[in-house]
């Protein structure tokens, strides 16, 4: 299993992102090849940005062609707990980061499709 992040949805979506093309080339192998998952927080989160800088039709195109065969999980009230207890003990990672990274751990996925640092340095393989 692989969780697709923020960063990798937002770098789908925008043509300008400086990630961009590696990640419009590593999306259908991924999708091929893993099963790709993704949580309502990261839902929230990549649609508020998208909707901020670039306006409705990206967001559009977030969830009718890049999420819609990508499963979506719900965060629990212990996976949101155990990320704010981390969140107010440290100056780390986003608090959706957390979330991502207690929902790995708890299911056992190694791997994020993801740009955002902060994967590899809590222990996860990034992909691409």
């Amino acid at each position: 299993m692989t969780l697709v992040d923020t960063s990798a949805l937002y770098a789908l979506v925008s043509a300008t992102d400086t990630h961009h093309r590696a990640a419009a080339a590593a999306f259908p192998e991924l999708a091929r090849s893993t099963d790709l998952v993704c949580h309502n927080y990261i839902v929230v989160e990549t649609t508020a940005i998208l909707g901020k800088r670039l306006g409705r039709d990206a967001v559009r195109d977030l969830h009718e062609r890049i999420l819609a065969p990508i499963p979506l999980m719900w965060v629990d009230e212990r996976a949101h707990s155990a990320a704010v207890s981390a969140l107010l003990a440290s100056r780390g990672p986003s608090f959706v980061d957390l979330v991502s990274f207690e929902v790995m751990r708890r299911l056992g996925i190694e791997r994020a499709f993801a740009f955002d640092p902060h994967f590899a340095e809590y222990g996860f393989e990034l992909v691409p």
